[in-house]
């Protein structure tokens, strides 16, 4: 046993220092980016950002708008495979002027789930090779290092995510071994429970300067996978080094995301003219983590009398659609990228400095918040 004494840090422990800049405009900021993929080889352009592979926004409604504005998806791992090809066939068919559409569009596979056999089944039916996102939260077991192998070994252009990580050791091994990006995250997610039940995890941006790092030294990248809470966390994210970011929660509240939008009425301290009380009405949706009991009962077979769920099941805002979102999201990422002088979306982490700091975020009319 050893203590590790060097501080860590979150993205609210943070700000970006500003610094001279000849970007006039927002407008100006060039968000896209062409991705080179060290393994398969493969070369797409677009805006490392995706939603996360989650039940109620791992659909083709959210991953539809995502990929309609240049962004990436993520298709969680519980679809069938004739929705599967019947999905993947109308992205073959179009282009959103980014190339290859269905490229950016990434299914994920775990290890004991058919993940496989669907991506043989594509490839069968389509004669494409999909990208994947080996979905397993412990990216230290060796089942998932002998799985990266075989899937390159078998599919020698796929685009292989592999996670979860928080340290430059496994992620060099990962990518070594032919992952071409690694998820980095253990528990920042606002549905995730692991680190209150295993106590394991790293603080976000340490986690993804270490890994970008070591990932970035063999050729290979690193997607931020969590503890994304605001627009100024992504511009956070990307100066830490990450190549791509996964956003659960922030996506959940949306239209095109599953499940009814709840009405609850909160008493407020008004009153009417006749002394009645006041009530305001806020619109959720819910969301729950993937290893929480929910998720393991509707989508197998029920949790295992073995294991504590590390999700929960929660309520989160009514946002809109993914396209109000988005608009929030880069709108933001711009605005970064003019406070530091980057006009390209690859050299913000060039740009970046953090400052340390205790306080960042001026609340005290939160609560009173009725437009922006």
């Amino acid at each position: 046993m050893r203590i590790e004494t060097e501080i860590e840090l979150d993205y609210s422990d943070v700000l970006i220092k500003p610094r001279r800049s000849t970007i006039a405009s927002r407008k100006d900021a060039d968000i896209t980016r062409e991705y080179k993929f060290k393994w398969s080889g493969k070369v797409v352009k677009g805006t490392g950002i995706m939603q996360a592979n989650m039940g109620t926004i791992g659909n083709f409604e959210v991953s539809r708008k995502m990929l309609n504005a240049g962004l990436f998806a993520c298709l969680h791992k519980h679809h069938n495979i004739d929705e599967l090809i019947e999905f993947y066939r109308t992205l073959m068919n179009i282009d959103y002027q980014y190339g290859d559409t269905y490229l950016r569009c990434l299914l994920a596979v775990g290890l004991k789930d058919n993940g496989v056999e669907k991506v043989r089944d594509i490839k069968k039916q389509l004669g494409i090779t999909v990208s994947v996102r080996l979905d397993v939260p412990n990216g230290y077991i060796p089942q998932i290092k002998q799985l990266v192998m075989d899937l390159r070994s078998e599919f020698p252009d796929m685009i292989i995510f592999v996670g979860n990580v928080v340290t430059g050791d496994i992620t060099e091994d990962l990518i070594l071994n032919g992952a071409d990006c690694c998820c980095v995250g253990l528990g920042p997610g606002s549905a995730c429970i692991t680190r209150r039940q295993t106590g394991v995890g790293r603080p976000q941006l340490s986690a993804v300067i270490e890994c970008a790092d070591a990932a970035h030294q063999v050729g290979g990248m690193v997607c931020a996978d969590g503890g994304i809470t605001c627009p100024g966390d992504i511009g956070k994210a990307f100066g830490a080094g990450a190549d791509f970011i996964m956003i659960g929660s922030l996506y959940a509240g949306t239209d095109e995301a599953e499940g009814d939008i709840l009405e609850m009425y909160y008493k407020t301290d008004e009153v009417t003219e006749d002394h009645a009380p006041v009530f305001i009405c806020k619109k959720f949706k819910e969301f729950y983590g993937m290893s929480s009991t929910l998720a393991q009962e509707k989508f197998g077979k029920g949790k295992p009398s073995y294991r504590a769920s590390e999700g929960r099941v929660t309520l989160v805002p009514y946002v809109g659609s993914v396209d109000d979102v988005n608009e929030e999201f880069l709108g933001g990422l711009r605005s970064t990228m003019t406070y530091l002088g980057a006009k390209r979306l690859k050299d913000i982490p060039k740009c970046c400095v953090f400052y340390r700091v205790n306080h960042q975020l001026n609340t005290i009319y939160e609560n009173n918040t009725i437009g922006k």
